[in-house]
């Protein structure tokens, strides 16, 4: 009797534990993701008709936030060590993609101010990035 007892047992697999490890990795992955953006999070101003984004470059971001702090990347520098080293940038990667984000909020002499000091550094093209108003 008690062999027959054994042979009727099957192995169950319990995939709870498993599904719950997954669903806390897919919002753990869901929140991290919008981080991942390059650049400081600024809040873009919106242009009519913005010249469609090269997925193919992968640029190096300089944003201007809100309260006058200055980034290269994600990395948080002052506006004198920026320059020092957008122009070792430069050096090592003569030809490389910059972008340049800043926030509505920021005046447009400061924008002008490190657009022309990337200009003077000798970047061969600086683009603005901007939200398109159309998809607003």
């Amino acid at each position: 009797m008690s062999a027959t007892r054994k042979s009727s047992l099957t192995p169950e697999m319990n995939v709870t534990p498993l599904v719950d490890v997954v669903l806390v990795l897919l919002i753990i992955f869901m929140v991290v993701t919008p981080q991942l953006e390059a650049g400081a999070a600024v809040e873009l101003p919106a242009a009519m008709n913005p010249d469609p984004e090269n997925k193919n470059l992968e640029p190096t971001t300089v944003s201007l936030a809100s309260n006058g702090s200055f980034y290269l990347d994600r990395k948080q520098l002052t506006r004198d060590a920026l320059v020092v080293e957008l122009k070792a940038l430069h050096q090592a990667k003569p030809d490389a993609p910059v972008v340049l984000k800043a926030d509505r909020g920021v005046a447009y002499a400061q924008v002008r101010g490190v657009f022309k000091a990337m200009q003077d550094i000798g970047f061969p093209g600086i683009s603005l990035q901007v939200i398109d108003r159309k998809k607003n």
